[in-house]
């Protein structure tokens, strides 16, 4: 039997349809009836306020107003003019009114009327029964200020009610102040995203399982005819700066069906129920366009394993979670939603979320090696200038442990140092000065140091380098050594090895624990006292030999156990209290093991730099005088030979070489110059009737 899939092709769909037209549908269409409800409520209430702060008014007739004003009972009197030929409006105000009397009155005179009372009484100020009354007069044909006073207060709060409610509630998957259970996710199709596979390199395996996803969006009958499912969920995991979220840009732009993103973070709000009606809309929008695809970015936020919280957890969180495990595979989900997300922390994801038919498949994409990381650098020189003494195949040796994000930053840098230098492109001292501070941070030349403490400093890096040349092929060797302070550090030793390592043996474990206690121990035999230099040297001396004894299984006393204990993330990611797996015996068994670790490796690397002090005085002056020394200087003075002899063979070597590289470009201006003299070129500046 053949199976076809019938479903329509994006070019095919009804564009009538306003489901396949727009997503939202109705949810854009008019302003929501209950949000009107709640807003002409308002209104009503408004209005009915502002009736019921006007003070009682009593209407009077004109004959009792001549009473009032010969009794000396106003207060005040204001005339309203209504027009030409119109009846006055007279409003007032008792002077002393009783305890039910209402305040303010209002009567009504006729043109004649009022013109009686000022003929009778305001020709004669004196005898005018208006003395003693503050008398004001408006016209009110100009209706200007009436509409302020009665309009545009009402307009006002409409139009605010209007902007916080009715205007921020609309938007493809958006939400306003009444829209936080819409989802926040991001809608794109292919034309929105210009990444392509091609634009991730160094990780060809992850880029190969997750061609299988766009290969079933594109044709899916490849799939199904065989009875073949696409996985429901894959979870892509790796270190930061991997290229996760890169690889989810790149499906998108290699996919030609809508492709979904959101944060995991955007789930969770300080609402209980928010996050989980977050995620219900989020997959309903995303059926309505099924094939498609959900990308949720460090799932972590959301994802982790239930009950791990302080009193149970945090319900929002939790509530978020259990939604997103039902609609991934629950009853009545349907097919066509594909689910990736990343994350680096998959050790404190919930373990329903990884098993088969949710997360069915893990990606990991972890740290490239030399040969992915000469690709992503092939990528990114690509966007700059380069010299032609750049080989990218050096550089990528010369970064291991290089993220995709540590090698761009490294162009980036050195792009912006080649524009601080004046050059008009990238060339490899550039890159390698970039290198050098992406790894162990910029140079900190303006800071003054004592003689006593660059001393101190310098025997303390030639400690380490004499060490570890020592301890050659089991330690790496030497790359570079410099007392120039470099982020925190007063100096550094650069080492660079000369393969990957994906394992470490005894042998080796034993020479880095040597090479930690390098600086110590030259600090020791030179001056007869310590420093607090060697902090970071002890402690990640004493991480080693921790790992030595409880999880490598390299102390014969304590065999082949792992006394580490478990991971317990019990808050915050962290165990409140670790768990005691052995018993207070062990325990200082381990300590003994590890105190014998450390001190066996420092007796033998005092034994080393007492051997060889001759070594360890040379490279220390020749520290104090050039402050740098490369691996071609430290091995020159392995040797014993006498390294002012190779700087000044360096020094005349490199002014040969620009001497030469300026002859060159001399000479290749005189060829061009000329090439056009012997073409019939005239420069502008020399054509006739050139001023």
């Amino acid at each position: 039997m053949k199976f076809e899939d019938k479903r329509p092709l994006p070019e095919q769909e009804d564009d009538k349809n306003p489901k396949r037209r727009n997503p939202q549908g109705k949810r854009q269409r008019g302003l929501p009836l209950m949000l009107m409800a709640i807003a002409s409520v308002v209104l009503v209430l408004i209005v009915i306020a502002g009736y019921g702060m006007n003070p009682a008014v009593q209407e009077i007739k004109s004959n009792q107003l001549i009473v009032e004003l010969e009794r000396g009972r106003v207060k005040s009197l204001e005339l309203v003019s209504a027009g030409e030929n119109s009846d006055f409006e007279v409003r007032g105000e008792y002077r002393n009114p009783a305890e039910n009397e209402p305040k303010v009155f209002k009567s009504r005179l006729s043109r004649q009327e009022w013109e009686s009372l000022s003929s009778a009484h305001l020709s004669k100020p004196t005898k005018s029964l208006l003395t003693g009354v503050d008398y004001n007069s408006k016209s009110q044909e100009d209706t200007f200020g009436w509409f302020l006073k009665g309009v545009v207060p009402f307009v006002v709060v409409f139009l605010i009610i209007y902007f916080l409610f009715f205007r921020r509630a609309g938007g493809a998957m958006g939400g306003g102040v009444m829209q936080f259970g819409r989802s926040r996710a991001k809608m794109f199709t292919k034309e929105d995203i210009t990444i392509t596979f091609n634009d991730v390199a160094g990780a060809d395996e992850a880029k190969d399982e997750v061609s299988e996803i766009v290969e079933f969006l594109k044709n899916p009958t490849r799939f199904t005819r065989l009875g073949a499912k696409v996985p429901r969920g894959l979870l892509m995991v790796g270190p930061p700066g991997c290229g996760k979220t890169l690889l989810a840009k790149a499906i998108a732009g290699e996919a030609d069906r809508p492709f979904f993103s959101i944060s995991g973070s955007d789930f969770v709000e300080m609402f209980v129920g928010v996050g989980a009606s977050r995620v219900r809309d989020l997959f309903k929008t995303a059926r309505e366009n099924a094939p498609c695809i959900i990308f949720i970015d460090e799932i972590d936020a959301v994802g982790r394993r239930r009950g791990t919280g302080v009193g149970g957890g945090h319900d929002e969180r939790e509530q978020t979670l259990n939604a997103i495990l039902v609609e991934m595979d629950g009853i009545g989900t349907g097919e066509g939603v594909i689910i990736l997300a990343a994350t680096n922390r998959a050790d404190v994801l919930d373990q329903a979320l990884l098993r088969p038919g949710r997360f069915d498949r893990q990606v990991v994409i972890d740290l490239p090696d030399v040969k992915g990381r000469e690709e992503i650098l092939r990528v990114h020189l690509k966007k700059i200038k380069t010299g032609q003494d750049i080989d990218p195949h050096e550089i990528a040796r010369l970064t291991p442990g290089f993220s995709g994000a540590d090698i761009m930053n490294l162009v980036n840098e050195a792009a912006l140092l080649s524009v601080i230098r004046n050059q008009d492109y990238v060339d490899r001292d550039a890159m390698l000065e970039a290198r050098d501070r992406v790894a162990f941070g910029r140079q900190k030349k303006s800071r003054v140091m004592e003689e006593e403490e660059r001393k101190i400093t310098a025997y303390h890096e030639a400690g380490h380098t004499v060490v570890q040349m020592l301890l050659a092929p089991h330690a790496d060797k030497v790359h570079k050594v410099t007392i120039i302070p470099r982020g925190r550090a007063l100096g550094a030793t650069m080492t660079l090895p000369e393969k990957d390592r994906y394992n470490i043996g005894q042998k080796r474990a034993e020479a880095m624990l040597q090479v930690a206690y390098g600086g110590r121990g030259a600090e020791e035999i030179v001056f007869g006292e310590i420093s607090a230099g060697a902090a970071n040297d002890i402690q990640q001396a004493t991480n080693l030999a921790r790992r030595m004894v409880c999880e490598w299984g390299m102390s014969p006393k304590l065999g082949l156990l792992n006394y580490s204990p478990e991971d317990d993330q019990t808050y915050m990611g962290y165990a409140t209290a670790k768990p005691t797996l052995h018993s207070d015996v062990t325990s200082r068994a381990i300590d003994e093991e590890m105190r014998r670790l450390t001190d066996e490796a420092y007796e033998r690397t005092k034994q080393a730099l007492l051997t060889h002090r001759d070594k360890l005085d040379t490279i220390a002056n020749a520290l104090l005088r050039y402050e740098t020394l490369e691996r071609a200087d430290v091995e020159w003075i392995m040797d014993g030979k006498n390294i002012d002899d190779k700087r000044k063979h360096d020094d005349d070597e490199r002014k040969r070489m620009q001497a030469a590289m300026k002859h060159k470009q001399l000479e290749e201006r005189a060829n061009e110059k000329a090439a056009l003299d012997r073409a019939g070129f005239v420069p502008p500046s020399e054509q006739p009737g050139t001023a």
